[in-house]
């Protein structure tokens, strides 16, 4: 290996350190610039279409997307409001149900433990009575107090947040082509083929992921939907919204929603719906496991094995973020070796 390599090496490690300090707080900054990014060609569209300068594409762009998010957010908030209320005052009888059900079980349990000696029962009962002393003490009423104290003090913490997120997507949106013009003043001319070349690789790569994850997110949401509103329609658009949410997390999963709601209606003796929610899973988990990788290889050009390297890695490094900035790292790495930037040619 020359000189230059273990240079561009040591800055490599240099950029990864920093990386893994700067980037959990710069996550409003980082929002905004892959905003940007998605936001770009819609810009360029609009810039080439009808003639229009930059600025009025970006500021006619920006509007929209603005408007898009605050109608879609004041409808999805408007219901889920709505639905957790109804939820609310329906959680009485919830309870009610639950406590039913262990009636019925310790009765049961009574008459089986009957048939064995004083002494083991009394054991039983100390240990399960001490595990649930444990239990209880690690999940005050307080504690939960408290938790709930500190996420509402840290509300003008998100919000300032979210005011960075847009001032610097539209200022993003703005110097777009600027940073690119700064980037290549650095460069060689063979150098700058290769970037350009990386990062139309790159943008293509990024921007069909994003595009077939939200497919991916609609199908979910849409099948979610038509399945709870046959199942439970109170809270079918709460719900549908909780597991489209949580389905963006991967491994975990609509299976993480559906689940325990299953075990509850199993529970309450609501075999019906049970089974209905377990079906509605294995088919939310059945299109999500054959619509992904297709999505997933055909879009980027990574394994599965790849995908979840990647996914796992970027988790124990930087969090929950790093399920998605994991296998962004793997397409840049890969698109830079397709550029000739990076070269490894080894045999040992």
């Amino acid at each position: 290996m020359s000189k230059r390599h273990w240079v561009l090496i040591f800055l490599t490690v240099i950029l990864l350190i920093g990386a893994y300090f700067i980037l959990p707080v710069s996550l409003p900054l980082l929002l905004a610039f892959f905003t940007a990014l998605f936001l770009n060609p819609l810009v360029r569209w609009l810039q080439y279409k009808f003639r229009f300068k930059r600025k009025l594409s970006v500021i006619i762009v920006y509007i929209t997307f603005l408007i898009v998010i605050g109608l879609a957010g004041s409808l999805l908030v408007t219901k889920a409001v709505t639905q957790v209320i109804n939820v609310a005052n329906n959680a009485p009888a919830y309870f009610e149900q639950i406590e039913e059900f262990f009636d019925e079980w310790a009765k049961d349990t009574n008459q089986f433990v009957e048939r064995f000696p004083v002494t083991v029962v009394d054991e039983v009962n100390g240990t399960l009575k001490e595990k649930f002393d444990t239990y209880t003490e690690e999940y005050k009423v307080d504690d939960q107090l408290k938790k709930i104290g500190n996420f509402l003090a840290e509300i003008p913490n998100y919000l300032v947040s979210f005011l960075v997120y847009l001032i610097a997507l539209f200022l993003f949106m703005l110097e777009i082509p600027k940073l690119k013009a700064k980037a290549y003043e650095h460069m060689t001319s063979e150098t700058a083929e290769k970037v350009r070349f990386m990062n139309s690789r790159l943008s293509y790569v990024v921007f069909g992921f994003l595009k077939a994850q939200f497919l991916v997110s609609i199908i979910i949401f849409v099948v979610s939907l038509l399945g709870l509103l046959y199942i439970s329609p109170k809270v079918a658009v709460l719900m549908s919204l909780i597991i489209w949410a949580i389905d963006f997390i991967p491994i975990i999963g609509s299976i993480a929603v559906l689940g325990p709601w299953a075990l509850y209606a199993f529970i309450v003796g609501d075999l019906a719906m049970g089974t209905e929610l377990s079906i509605l899973a294995v088919v939310l988990l059945a299109i999500r496991r054959t619509v992904e990788p297709k999505v997933m290889g055909r879009h980027i050009g990574l394994s599965p094995l790849a995908t979840l390297i990647a996914m796992y890695l970027g988790l124990k490094l930087i969090g929950v973020l790093g399920f998605f900035i994991g296998p962004f790292i793997v397409i840049a790495f890969n698109s830079a070796k397709e550029a000739g930037i990076i070269k490894f040619n080894y045999k040992i």
